[in-house]
């Protein structure tokens, strides 16, 4: 009986995770960055990315580019792997792909702003030192032990999509419109939350239908759980249809335009658009607020659309739809796998056990909330809030400054997405650098909160580097010896 009842509540901590998630970040987040990566592998001519990103671009000049790029995008762990993906195909170098997918989630000038407001800024100045500091090295490592992986990606690159030689200054502005699309449904400030207009749909028993949506999907918004709400299940019912219809109509649309096409292009206009407006349910039906969200949202669509009629070719945006789906039904199964799975983990571990461990700047505290980050994973910018309920529940800084680097960057649905990218050697590799880096963070951070000279944190992080590097380079050493024990094929 008692294991029957804790299946139910993994199944149901599962489902509930999924919809919450589906109904509350997939659209206005994963959505336009699918769009997004699709145009990059597409409409972007491979020399523009190979000259600041590609594998033998300055080091001074790809490292900090990624990093800046990453700097402007208030998004999450998942939702930056489709735009690595888009990076990473047309030909940027692992390793400053690797550092534009570590910076942009803990990096971000919004994340930053929030952590200063929210916790001091003494968390804010450390966060962007280590991100930027870590985010950098992780990608030189990367570089290094892949290096002969990345010379064949460098030479295999794809360039049989369009977009050969220069680029053009309406993919640019193409590109931007939907960057901006990305801000308008992701950026939380009062002139895009503010409600400008006001409806109600008569609909009855919108308030019996929340409440029992509540009741099947219980949550508990300490721990940074969400609920579903009428409007979500509103959005989970569209994306369904997206799906349907995308299979023909953009699965196929590099053969032609058809009218499922058509169907899905304004399926997902709609739903973009639902979920940028509030829904309130009363007991007269469903109040209909009309944000400037949503007429950011709105306005940003038209752009799009105008942009996409006026100065494109018909093949050039069929190859975007297409590449755009390729992305899609790439990605996301693993999303949805990795996102339940979570919120069954979620059931078994419990928030207090890491209060309980982590109350000191020790190894296994600073691990404690690297795990906590990765298997509890919170959408960006929620784990501002949890980071500063641990902090009043008397989390030590160092590990909470470990929680911050890794939460933002790894999960486990983003770790199964880079896999596909990348290879699961390369993604697991990544795992463990960000785990290590994020760890040392912590220590690091801690042991200065707690009184240590600077001199000695100097001393340690030198010799953790001098260890690293000692390491990489026998790695180099040994796979120097191998090319040259291979034999030449002249």
């Amino acid at each position: 009986m008692d294991i029957g009842i804790y299946l139910i509540r993994f199944l149901q901590g599962g489902l509930g995770n999924l919809a919450a998630y589906l109904a509350a970040h997939v659209l206005l987040c994963l959505l336009p960055a699918f769009f997004i990566a699709g145009g990059l592998s597409t409409l972007v001519p491979k020399e523009s990315v190979t000259r600041f990103l590609g594998r033998k671009a300055p080091k001074l000049i790809a490292y900090p580019a990624a990093a800046l790029a990453g700097s402007v995008l208030a998004v999450c762990s998942c939702t930056i792997v489709p735009l690595f993906a888009g990076i990473h195909k047309k030909g940027a170098g692992l390793g400053p792909a690797i550092t534009f997918l570590f910076f942009a989630p803990a990096g971000n000038i919004l994340a930053l702003a929030y952590t200063g407001v929210a916790l001091g800024p003494e968390f804010a100045v450390a966060r962007i030192i280590l991100s930027l500091t870590f985010g950098i090295s992780i990608g030189l490592i990367m570089a290094l032990i892949f290096r002969r992986d990345d010379q064949a990606h460098a030479e295999a690159s794809d360039a049989a999509f369009v977009g050969h030689g220069g680029l053009k200054r309406m993919t640019v502005v193409f590109l931007l419109i939907m960057v901006a699309l990305l801000i308008f449904g992701t950026l939380k400030v009062p002139v895009l939350l503010n409600t400008y207009a006001s409806f109600t749909l008569p609909i009855p028993g919108l308030q019996a239908l929340q409440q029992t949506l509540f009741t099947l999907i219980p949550f508990d918004p300490a721990k940074g759980e969400e609920g579903v709400t009428v409007q979500g299940l509103i959005l989970i019912g569209l994306l369904v249809l997206i799906a349907l219809t995308a299979w023909r109509g953009l699965g196929k649309v590099d053969e032609g335009y058809n009218r499922w096409t058509w169907i899905s292009l304004g399926l997902i206009a709609l739903t973009l658009g639902v979920a940028a407006v509030g829904v309130q349910p009363t007991a007269d039906g469903a109040q209909i607020d009309l944000t400037g969200k949503f007429f950011g949202v709105l306005l940003m669509l038209a752009a799009i659309w105008y942009i996409g009629r006026r100065y494109f070719e018909d093949y050039e945006i069929q190859q975007w739809l297409w590449e755009t789906w390729r992305f899609v039904r790439q990605i996301f199964p693993l999303l949805i796998v990795g996102v339940f799975v979570v919120g069954v983990i979620r059931q078994i571990i419990q928030p207090e056990w890491i209060e309980a461990i982590a109350g000191s700047n020790t190894l296994f505290g600073n691990l404690a909330g690297v795990i906590f980050g990765v298997f509890m994973y919170f959408p960006t910018l929620v784990e501002v809030p949890i980071a500063k309920m641990f902090l009043s529940l008397g989390m030590h800084p160092g590990p909470l400054i470990a929680y911050l680097m890794a939460d933002p960057e790894l999960s486990l649905q983003s770790i199964l997405m880079i896999s596909v990218i990348i290879t699961r050697r390369k993604a697991w590799t990544y795992a463990g650098l960000v785990a290590v880096f994020s760890t040392v963070s912590g220590l690091t951070y801690g042991a200065w909160v707690d009184g240590a000279s600077p001199l000695v944190l100097l001393g340690y992080l030198a010799g953790f580097v001098a260890l690293l590097g000692g390491m990489l380079y026998l790695l180099s050493r040994r796979d120097a010896r191998l090319d040259m024990a291979r034999p030449q094929i002249s």
